[in-house]
This record gives structure tokens, sequence and C-alpha cells, in this order.
């Protein structure tokens, strides 16, 4: 009697791991996600890269965020995630330099969820570099090295860097996550936002599984 219950209790435990394991075994290609025409290059090859292409001024990048933040914490060594700030329009390229600002002067940690906040339940926009500094002032950066990291030559290079990857990215929406150079993640194709992160968990146990 007590080995059939442990039994019936370990089947009760495997119920929930199985569904996942067929959810899983669901996410096709072309169906859920779409495969790059041509592999993009990734930094770390000992490491899947996954890329997440946002913008602060986009809503749908703001509420991913709930999503995404519990995500991150939960990967280990083997990830390398990356954001790469994307500008569709001229009125969203303050918010790409701020992006590469804020990692330049290692504030990136407070910055990030604060430009979201600042756009998105503030209601105020950032359109011009006196602006940006003004933000930058609130999280203790002074104006000097502010003023040496806006027009730097390394953060030109990477606003060019992220023209480039959304570009080879075929990015045509936001949010958007790339694994591995290779599969582009969008929640129209996977169901949802919560979903694209099942369909991005999916794509980085294939991608270790082919290492």
């Amino acid at each position: 009697m007590l080995n059939w219950l442990k039994r019936s209790a370990m089947a009760l435990v495997m119920i929930p791991l199985l569904s996942t394991t067929a959810l899983a075994a669901d996410f096709k290609e072309g169906v859920h996600y779409t495969k790059l025409p041509k592999e993009v290059r990734t930094a770390d090859p000992s490491k899947v890269e996954v890329v997440e292409m946002f913008g602060y001024w986009c809503p749908h990048c703001n509420n991913f965020e709930r999503y995404l933040g519990p995500w991150k914490k939960q990967q280990d060594d083997s990830v390398d995630f990356k954001h790469i700030p994307v500008v569709f329009r001229g009125n969203q390229e303050e918010f790409a330099r701020a992006y590469y600002v804020a990692k330049a002067l290692e504030v990136e940690e407070q910055a990030h969820p604060q430009l979201f906040n600042l756009i998105h339940r503030q209601r105020q926009w950032i359109n011009n570099k006196e602006q940006l500094g003004q933000f930058f002032a609130g999280l203790g950066v002074s104006a000097d090295d502010f003023d040496k990291a806006y027009s730097s030559f390394a953060i030109n290079s990477q606003m060019n860097w992220g023209r480039k990857k959304a570009g080879e990215y075929r990015i045509s929406g936001v949010p958007s996550m790339v694994v591995n150079g290779k599969y582009l993640v969008t929640a129209e194709k996977a169901g949802g936002q919560r979903q694209m992160l099942e369909v991005v968990d999916f794509l980085v146990a294939k991608e270790k599984a082919a290492q």
C-alpha cells in the first residue's frame, strides 16, 4: 500500500513536468519562432547568446519587463544575455543613447527601470542632450562624466553597432528576442509575452544540446 502511494505521488509530481515537456516539443520553426535567413555571429561561442531588442519608449517593452526581469535572474553563466535598444525613428535615438551611456557610466542597473518609469508613469519624453543630462544627474552622475560619455567615439560606435544588429536580426517590432544569432522570437508568433520566454527557453536548451 505504501509503495502504491509513493508511486501515485510521484506520478502527480511528474504531470506538470510532462506537460511542460509536451508544450516545449510543440514549438515549431516558422510557427512559434523564426529562423533567421543568415546566422549572426555571437560574441562568445562557448555560451548561448540571448538578446532582447527593445525600446524604452515602447509600452510593450515596458510591460515585458515584468516577465523578463525574473527570467534574467534565473539564468546561469552558460547564457550570455544582452539588451540592444532599437531606433525606428529619430525621436527614439536619445533613449538608445541613454542605454549605452548608462552602461559606460556603470549605472545601468539604476537607469534601466527608471527610464521606463520616466516615460510610462511620469509621461515625460527625452528629446535632447540637456534633458538626458538632467536624468543622469538625478542618478548622481556628474555633468563632466556625462558630457564625456554622451558624444564619445565608444558610444557612437555602439549606436552604429545596434543599428547593424537590428538589420541583421530583421527586427520590425519590439520587444523581440534573438537566440544565439539564429532564431527570432516575437509575442505575435509565440502567442504572448510570457510565452516568448517559454520559446526562448526551448531554443536555449536546443542550442546547449547542440554545443
